[in-house]
């Protein structure tokens, strides 16, 4: 939920992940070139995973799928044509500090509302047979995984500063209507079949409503009206401001 503003640059950045990956970035990630050095992450792999997993499984749209492709080639495009790396390392250097306890408290609980407990609420309803339940949360968790894997590859590769901040935008803005449809799937379902329990059709509400109020003040809030401007400001700055 960074957007591209932490040490990483990843959306879902645990603490301590962020402090190691944050003394390693300069040697394993990009090397003096700008060209990519260095493998995936094991957090990196994790999320290819699930992206693979719901890809395999049928629960992702056609629509989300080209989505992601199109993004991913719209992304290496704006970074190379539009948005180059800039030729002062420092303009597109992290725009948050890691030792900001309180961006880090809130990329944490982030992630853990929008990725963790929604991945644990598919399970169960695979193990309870909640077909329209799981269909109805599998998009927004096939989207913001994308968007973390999406912003590892801007860090690997060496985005600039708006390219980079671009991509949690983008795909803010797509989640927030994908959250949209999740919540009003779960205020307008009832279980017919009495196989689903009340508490997990609770839950299902609870779960869609805060993920769509933290994703909206996410991109309303945070991303557009202070990390967007900043990043932009940095990137075409006076030299004096170095």
């Amino acid at each position: 939920m960074s957007g591209g503003v932490g040490p990483t640059y990843n959306d879902i950045t645990l603490p301590k992940e962020e402090e190691e990956e944050h003394q390693t970035q300069s040697t394993s990630t990009v090397s003096s070139t700008g060209k990519p050095a260095g493998f995936f992450s094991f957090r990196q792999l994790n999320i290819l995973a699930i992206i693979i997993v719901l890809s395999a499984s049928g629960l992702v749209t056609i629509q989300d799928f080209i989505f992601t492709i199109l993004t991913l080639i719209y992304f290496f495009f704006l970074s190379k044509l539009i948005f180059p790396p800039h030729n002062n390392p420092n303009r597109d250097a992290p725009l948050t500090s890691s030792t900001n306890k309180i961006f880090r408290i809130y990329v944490t609980a982030a992630g853990i509302v929008g990725l963790i407990i929604p991945i644990c609420y598919i399970f169960e309803g695979i193990v309870e047979d909640d077909k329209n339940g799981v269909s109805a949360a599998a998009p927004h968790v096939f989207l913001l995984a994308s968007q973390i894997f999406m912003e590892g590859l801007a860090t690997m590769f060496g985005f600039s500063a708006p390219a980079r901040i671009l991509v949690p935008i983008v795909y803010n803005a797509r989640r927030v209507l994908t959250l949209v449809e999740w919540i009003m799937s779960e205020f307008s379902r009832e279980d017919v079949t009495g196989t689903v329990s009340a508490r997990r059709m609770y839950a299902g509400k609870v779960l869609a409503a805060a993920n769509l109020g933290i994703w909206s003040f996410n991109l309303f809030g945070v991303l557009i009206p202070v990390y967007l401007p900043r990043a932009f400001k940095r990137y075409y700055g006076s030299d004096k401001e170095d």
